[in-house]
């Protein structure tokens, strides 16, 4: 089976060769027909799991499309060829290419395929060079911000402040979290904002900056909603226990369901929020102080909590 679409390939590689030949009745090639020709071996070579010699026929093939003046075509066969380095792990290599067609689309007036040859590519190489991801997401989000879609920058943004807390790169996350921030509040998607502001904070707090982490929750008690609401008031606890260096009070925050159940590398940053001058962080406060105090210490918090929450977190 791999040998007949070895062969097959190689028939379709003749047939674009013979269309480029130019002879004394035949001044110029035929691009079209030769482009034709090379993506038909590629598929046959990928088939026969030959992806090198797939590579090269889609590299071929482009380099027609782009003598036919067919940048989308073009790029395709250049995004092609990425795949099928993909395919062998070349995974840089794979994303040069997918990045050069990604500049075609935009050339060639397709902005919305640039963009999501750049997501495709910024998945590809993640867990290999997450720098390289987040630049690409970031560039995917710059294409489809300017084509006013939103919703899809956002996403992109999304992706590229994970990376970057996870990569501890905090001043560029804190860059990144405030650019989503303001676009959902230009969409009006507050409750998300708050989010946002939740996670700012934690950034700013391990970055060690807390009149940063102030400012933004100040900052945000101009969006609709936020003050008074349930983040809002955790997050005044949290500043106050990390002000006081109170360990316990902050650990206790960051110990809600609001925290925890956030995307999990901002979760870690409240699971591992440790206040200077204010000792080891407890992974389970309210189970240590009830266990250090006894049964009746048991009651007596449940009672405060109780208490706390009876009127609203706010």
């Amino acid at each position: 089976m791999a040998a007949q679409k070895i062969n097959e390939a190689l028939e379709h590689i003749a047939k674009a060769e013979k269309y480029l030949k130019t002879g004394f009745l035949k001044w110029k090639p035929d691009y079209d027909s030769a482009a034709t020709e090379y993506g038909k071996a590629a598929v046959a070579f990928k088939n026969a799991k030959q992806f090198d010699q797939a590579r090269e026929a889609c590299l071929r093939e482009a380099e027609a499309h782009e003598n036919n003046k067919a940048l989308f075509h073009a790029a395709k066969a250049y995004e092609q060829a990425g795949m099928m380095l993909k395919e062998m792990q070349r995974l840089p290599e794979a994303v040069q290419l997918i990045e050069k067609a990604s500049m075609m689309y935009l050339e060639n007036g397709t902005p919305d395929t640039a963009a999501i040859a750049l997501e495709r590519a910024g998945k590809l190489i993640e867990s290999l060079s997450p720098e390289k991801a987040v630049q690409l997401y970031q560039q995917a989000a710059s294409v489809f911000e300017n084509e006013e879609r939103l919703r899809q920058a956002l996403e992109m943004l999304g992706k590229a402040s994970r990376l970057l807390v996870r990569g501890r790169r905090l001043d560029e996350a804190a860059l990144s979290l405030q650019k989503e921030k303001s676009i959902y509040k230009e969409i009006e998607n507050y409750p998300t904002c708050y989010k946002k502001t939740i996670a700012q904070v934690l950034v700013h707090l391990h970055r060690n900056d807390y009149v940063a982490a102030e400012r933004c929750v100040r900052e945000s008690y101009s969006i609709p909603g936020f003050n008074g609401s349930e983040d809002c008031a955790a997050l005044e606890q949290l500043l106050e226990g990390y002000d006081q260096q109170d360990q316990d009070q902050v650990s206790e925050v960051c110990n809600l369901p609001l925290f925890k159940y956030m995307d999990n590398d901002y979760a870690k940053l409240g699971l591992t929020l440790v206040v200077p001058g204010g000792g080891i962080k407890k992974k389970s406060p309210n189970a240590v102080q009830d266990k250090a105090k006894g049964p009746a210490a048991v009651g007596s918090h449940a009672d405060e909590e109780e208490d706390e929450y009876s009127g609203g977190l706010c």
